[in-house]
C-alpha cells in the first residue's frame, strides 16, 4: 500500500488561503477529491493524508467534510491557534472528528521565529502531546534551532518535518542546515517527510540528482522507519507533475532501501505515524 503523506485540498472561493495569488494562476483554483482521484489511480497511490493550508479553523472543518466524502483520505492534519485560550477545548472537539490526525501551525509564514517558544504554546504543544496527536513542521533551516528547543522542552511530542524544512535545493548548499536537520533526527519521535523538494529545485531545470543529496541525508539520519512519502500536490504543480514527484523519490530512494524499507516509507510509517 502507497500512502501519499503530504497533499492539500483547497476552494479558491472560501477565501482564507492568505498566500493565495491570482499572479500565481496554477495554484489559484480549485483543487479537491475528485481533481486528485484519477491521478492518484494512475500512479497507484492507494490513502493520502490531506493537510491544511489556510490558518482558519473554517478550512480545518472544510477538509474533514472532504474526507468524509472521499475514500481515499485517510486523515486531516488541520489547524487551531496554539495561543487560543480555548485550545484545549477545540482540541477535545477536533478529537471526535473522523479521520482527524494532526495540527500544523503555518511557522515559515509568522512574523515571529521564535513562536514556538511562547510559553502559551508550549502549554499547548505539551497537552498536545499528553493526547498523543501528531503535529507537522513546517519551516525554513532559519527555524531549526528554535525546533530544537522546542523539542528539548516537549520531548514526548509526536512530531514530523514538512519538506525536510525546504533546504536550498537550487544553490546545492547542505551547511547548517544538514548539521541541524541531523540534530532534530536524533528525537527519536520526530519523523521527516520527503516532499516539497522539486519547488525548492531550480523550477524550470531541476533533475532527481538535485535533490538526491538532501534526501540522502535524512536517510542517514532518520532512517527508513521515521520517513514518509509526500507529494505535495497541488504546490509540486509549480515544477512537476504528481506521477515526477513520485518517481523523482523513487528513483532515489529506492536503490536505497530494501523491500521493507520501500514498504515503510511508502506507506507503513505514514500509517503507523498518523495512527491511521
Amino acid at each position: 500500500m502507497i500512502v501519499d503523506a503530504h497533499h492539500h485540498l483547497w476552494q479558491a472561493g472560501r477565501g482564507d488561503y492568505h498566500w493565495m495569488s491570482p499572479d500565481v494562476p496554477v495554484l489559484a483554483r480549485d483543487y479537491l477529491a475528485e481533481d486528485l482521484r484519477p491521478i492518484l489511480r494512475r500512479a497507484g497511490v492507494d490513502r493520502t493524508i490531506v493537510v491544511q493550508a489556510a490558518q482558519t479553523e473554517a478550512e480545518t472543518d472544510f477538509l474533514l467534510t472532504l474526507a468524509g466524502e472521499a475514500d481515499f483520505i485517510a486523515g486531516v492534519v488541520g489547524w487551531l491557534d496554539f495561543e487560543d485560550a480555548a485550545f484545549t477545548a477545540k482540541l477535545d472537539a477536533l478529537l471526535r472528528r473522523e479521520k482527524f490526525v494532526g495540527l500544523r501551525p503555518m511557522l515559515q509564514d509568522l512574523p515571529d521565529d521564535d513562536y514556538l517558544l511562547r510559553p502559551t504554546v508550549l502549554a499547548n504543544l505539551r497537552h498536545l502531546a499528553e493526547t498523543g496527536v501528531a503535529f507537522d513542521i513546517l519551516t525554513f533551516p532559519r527555524h531549526l534551532p528554535v525546533v530544537l528547543r522546542m523539542l528539548d522542552a516537549v520531548p514526548d511530542l509526536r512530531a514530523v518535518v514538512d519538506h525536510l524544512s525546504k533546504p536550498p535545493v537550487a544553490s546545492g548548499e547542505l551547511q547548517g542546515w544538514a548539521e541541524d536537520i541531523a540534530r532534530i533526527a536524533a528525537h527519536p519521535n520526530v519523523f521527516c517527510k520527503v516532499s516539497g523538494l522539486v519547488t525548492e529545485a531550480r523550477q524550470t531545470t531541476w533533475s532527481p540528482s538535485d535533490l538526491a543529496p538532501y534526501v540522502r541525508h535524512v536517510l542517514d539520519a532518520f532512517g527508513a522507519d521515521r520517513l514518509m512519502f509526500g507529494s505535495d500536490w497541488p504546490v509540486c504543480l509549480l515544477a512537476a507533475s504528481y506521477c515526477e514527484v513520485l518517481n523523482a523519490a523513487r528513483s532515489i530512494l529506492d536503490p536505497l532501501l530494501d523491500a521493507d524499507g520501500m514498504a515503510k516509507v511508502y506507506g507503513g510509517n505514514a500509517t503507523a505515524f498518523y495512527r491511521l
